[in-house]
Parts: structure tokens; sequence; C-alpha cells
């Protein structure tokens, strides 16, 4: 049987899993309520974040189809994603056109000289313009220096929510067919077995099996692979290691099947190769050259996870320890390439993507019953010569015209610079250019600023000379100085102060963050503290309290709010900002 190797890639929300789970019922490849997207966690914030493979079979012809990330704190699974196949389908909104992650996937595609199928998804959006949608992706395109071939390239429109396709604008909608027509016509079909040929394959995923262990998510370019060989394991510049497959498995729809033997030009999960890495190519003899290494982008964000040691420490935790806390970082590490960890002492330094890379891992630990606290995102510096460097990244922002004053004026003062304004009807698309530092904690801010109706993306685009200092928005912490249960009485004095993150009868302890003051100073406040009853009645001593709806904290949130000199206390249940020195005589000592 031929074999097509294809992935889809596009910006975050712009429809691939939608896209790739139509494709699987049309062919009959997915079961009843089966989602690409099959993650809690992914379902629940509807974005893909581990990349999947998925296999179809169409007119006698197998393609292998991985869906992506469209997320930019995950664009390392992307990246080595692309190594392993023959083409991509480039999934692109036809309302809001090319956005950062798509210039990002589109340019990785195009550098490894893949030609791109362009799917015009959302066809059917009031605002969509598939036209003006094909032209920004051409404009794309010659920008990132495509090739001519590259640059003709086939353009089908679809509806991936309706799963129908078509590829003239004034064609019938059916079904998917003409998109698949479309990969059996323009992606090469992968190069076959041919009879006495050494193995030769490469890693580009992992996977994690608690009997098996480490699982190997390779494509074979030559060769064949069985069950029981034993192999070799090599790296550009590293030693030979040998390895024997013990199990070795294919894809039908998102199914794992147990394969006696595999050809080349397929893709293969292979368990049993402990020491296995991204990038190493494995095969049946010690002579073969290894493939190019698989680069995969370095972390730009660093933070310290350490034992939660807040007087409700232990209350709601099933993994509390320094140890069980490593256990499961180590874990994390044989499958999320893009993270990178390092003990120190009790802590851990931990440094990822971006602020949602490792929210992410938070909220998974979390869940799992792991309680810990977390330090203040940090960007991560590097020195060159006498050169200072940090990350920056390019953002694009899609608001109503009123507001975009108020962005332009925020973005600024965090060191961004205005690249390019595109007006286009009651909207306006502003791209800027800055440092990472600049966009922590803004995220919460925009949402304020436009009122809930703006879009914010953004992709890294390297590190640069450091910008120098940056002025932030300035809230400062409400801190509790009793512990005990927050009262409505005190609450209803405090809310006038700032933004509480607690209601009454939440619990509390000295030192605990209870919200935040609009004015930028801290506070020490008594949330506790009850009204004084006396057998007295006074005009006015009775009215109603009326309390404000306080801001319920999350991980994200927590992280974008939180000053250098707090912990975010992170429990299965409860999510807590607190100071690290919980006395103020302590904070005070500590300030000096």
């Amino acid at each position: 049987m031929e074999i097509r190797n294809i992935a889809i890639i596009a910006h975050v929300d712009h429809g691939k899993t939608t896209l790739t789970d139509g494709l699987m019922e049309f062919t009959g490849a997915r079961d009843e309520g089966q989602s690409m997207d099959s993650n809690a966690l992914e379902k629940e914030r509807g974005i893909t974040i581990y990349a999947k493979n998925t296999s179809i079979e169409y007119k006698g012809t197998k393609i292998n189809i991985i869906d992506t990330p469209g997320h930019a704190d995950f664009g390392s699974e992307v990246e080595r994603v692309l190594r392993s196949i023959d083409s991509v389908l480039l999934v692109v909104d036809a309302q809001e056109g090319p956005m950062p992650q798509t210039r990002f996937v589109l340019k990785k595609s195009l550098e490894l000289g893949l030609k791109p199928i362009v799917v015009i998804n959302k066809i059917d959006k009031p605002a969509a313009d598939p036209d003006r949608t094909e032209e920004q992706v051409l404009e794309l395109f010659w920008e990132l220096g495509a090739s001519d071939e590259q640059s003709n390239f086939p353009v089908v429109y679809a509806i991936g929510r309706d799963k129908v396709a078509k590829r003239k604008l004034d064609d019938e909608l059916k079904d998917l067919s003409p998109l698949l027509d479309c990969v059996l016509e323009h992606v090469p079909a992968a190069r076959g077995y041919e009879e006495g040929e050494p193995l030769k394959a490469q890693v580009f995923n992992l996977g994690y099996d608690n009997f098996l262990g480490r699982l190997a998510v390779a494509r074979i370019y030559e060769g064949k692979i069985e069950k029981g060989q034993p192999v070799f394991i090599q790296y550009e510049g590293e030693a030979t290691r040998k390895g024997k497959v013990v199990k070795l498995s294919g894809y039908k729809g998102t199914h794992q099947v147990e394969l006696p033997v595999a050809y080349a030009g397929d893709i293969v999960l292979i368990a049993g190769l402990e020491a296995v890495d991204i990038g190493d190519t494995i095969s049946d003899s010690e002579a073969t050259l290894p493939l190019p290494a698989i680069k995969v982008e370095e972390p730009t964000i660093a933070m310290q996870f350490l034992v939660n040691s807040s007087p409700f420490a232990g209350r709601e935790g099933k993994y509390v320890t320094s140890r069980q806390i490593g256990e499961r970082l180590e874990k994390e590490l044989e499958i999320n390439v893009g993270l990178q960890v390092d003990p120190k002492g009790d802590a851990f330094d931990v440094r990822g993507r971006g602020e949602m890379h490792i929210s992410v891992l938070l909220e998974n630990m979390r869940r799992e019953g792991y309680e810990l606290s977390v330090s203040q995102p940090k960007v991560i510096i590097k020195e060159e010569g006498e050169q200072k460097l940090e990350p920056f990244e390019e953002v694009t922002v899609d608001v109503p015209s009123e507001f975009q004053g108020a962005v332009i004026e925020r973005l600024g003062q965090r060191g961004f610079i205005m690249q390019n304004m595109v007006p286009h009807e009651n909207q306006v698309r502003l791209i800027f250019e800055g440092p990472t530092r600049g966009l922590l904690g803004y995220k919460n801010q925009f949402m304020v600023d436009t009122r809930g109706e703006g879009i914010l993306a953004s992709r890294v685009l390297g590190f640069k000379p450091y910008a120098g200092e940056i002025k932030k928005r300035q809230v400062g912490s409400m801190i509790s100085m009793a512990s005990g249960k927050a009262l409505g009485f005190a609450l209803f004095g405090l809310q006038d102060r700032g933004e509480l993150y607690i209601g009454p009868g939440a619990e509390v302890y000295e030192g605990m963050v209870v919200g935040n003051t609009s004015k930028g100073e801290e506070m020490t406040v008594n949330p506790t503290k009850g009204k004084q009853l006396t057998n007295m009645r006074a005009s006015g001593s009775d009215d109603a309290i009326v309390l404000t709806p306080h801001k319920e904290l999350s991980i994200e949130l927590g992280l974008e709010l939180m000053q250098d000199d707090e912990y975010l206390e992170v429990c299965p249940q409860s999510i807590r900002l607190r100071k690290q020195y919980l006395k103020e005589t302590d904070r005070k000592r500590a300030g000096k």
C-alpha cells in the first residue's frame, strides 16, 4: 500500500483538530465521540497541547496525519514533526488570515523544502474573505523566501466543523473528498521498501508507558524493522548505543496496533529503547551514518519549583516532598522535550518556552495530587562576550479600533515597538516587536483594556540585545496580618482599596496575599476582623454589606500577578499567593 505522510499546521484555533477529526470520520477511522484532543486539559481549553498521530485509508492509500499544537509555547512539538513528513496542510482562518504561529510553522516548513497545501478554513464566518486570505498567504510565502514551486501552492476551501471542502469557491460543498484528492495529487508517496536494504529510521517524538517505559515515535526512511530485532542508536558526535525492539506498533485511526514488522515510509511506535532521544537514528548496522540532528528551540523563561512550606502545607496534596516532585519532573522530561530541569538542593530550576508551557505542566501536576510552590517566572538572560541578550517576541494584536490607543500605549511602556498597522473595517491589526519580559503579566491587563474583545498572539523571534528597564503596570499586594477565617465585614472595608482574591469564609494565614491594591503600595490588612458589637443602636451601623465578586486565582493568573518576593502555592483544590517571608518583620529585614 502506498503511504503519504502529512502534518496539519496552523495558528491556535484555526481549526486543525476539527479538520483532522472530520477526515477520520469521513474515512471511517474515528470512533463515536472520539477526538484528537484526548487530554482533559485540551478538551477544557479547546487547544492542542501535544502533537498526535493518526492514520486513515483513502482510495487504497494509507495517509499518516500528525496533528500539531497551534500555540507558540508548544512550538518545539511542531519543529520536530516537520522533519518526519513529506508535506503539510497549512490551515488558515478565512476571517483572521495568517497569524504569528502560521508564520512560524510555515517558515520552518519552507526551510525544509516542503511544498504546502493551503486550506482556507471557516469560509462560512460572517466576515470571511477567502480571496483576501489567499493573497495574504501568498504574500507571506514570498516574504519568507519560498521558491516558485512552493509559492504555486494548491488551495482547498473548507468548513471543518461541517466536514466539507471544495477546490473552487463556486463548487458545491458535499464532503471532504476534494481535500483528500488534493493530498493524493500533490503529496509525494513515501519511498517504499527495497529488499535487502539496511534500516534507517529517525525518532521525532517521544511517548511514555508505565510498563514499557520510554516510547520512540519514528519515521522509517529505509529498510524494515521487526519486533525483537537488535538495533543501534546513533546521534551526530556521540557514541553508538545498542538496544532491542521489545514492541512495535503502528496507527489505525488514533489506536495503536501491534505490528510484527514495519517498512520504509511508515511512522511507528517503538518500545524497549531506554536511552533513545529526539533526533536519534535507529539502524541495524553500526556502519550506518546518522541522519542530520533535529534541533529543538531553547527555553525562554525560568522559574523555581519548591516544596510547599506554607502553614496550610500538606492539607490537600498526596505528593508533597521534594523527592516526589523531582520524580514527577523526571517523568515529564521523558516526553516534554521543550522543558529543562536543573535540581538545586531541595528546589528545581525549571525552564520552558513560555508561561503557558509551564502552567500546563503545573495544572497536570495539581490534578495528579501534587502540592508545591513556584517562584515568579523570569526571562532567561544570556551573555555573549560583553553583550547581554534576552528573548524577543513578535506580537500580533487584533482589536476594535476604539481600543488601539490603549494597547499601543501599554505595549510602548513595556519596551515594544510597533512594526505595522493594518486597519480593516472597524478592526485594526497591530504588529509589535519587543522583549518577552514586557509581555509577562500583560495578558490580564490586555483583556481589561480591550474589554475582552481583543485577540493577542505572539511568537518567539530569538535572543536580541537587552532592552533596558521596562515600566510595567504596578499593583501592590494586600497581605494578611492574621490567621483565621475571612469575614464579610472586613472584606467590605478592604474592597475599595483594590481587588480581592478571596471571599468571606476563606481560610487565610499571616503572609498570605488576599488581594491587590490599585495604588501600587503594599498593605498589611486584617481580613479576619469582625464587627464590634455593642448593646447600643446607632444610625448607619446596621447597613447591609454588599461585596463585589472577588477574582478567583488560577495558575496562569497567579503567575501574571505575583511579585518577585512571592510564591504561588499550587495545591489540588486551591491556588494561593503568599509572601516568601510570612512575617512582616522578616520581610522588612530581608528588604534591608
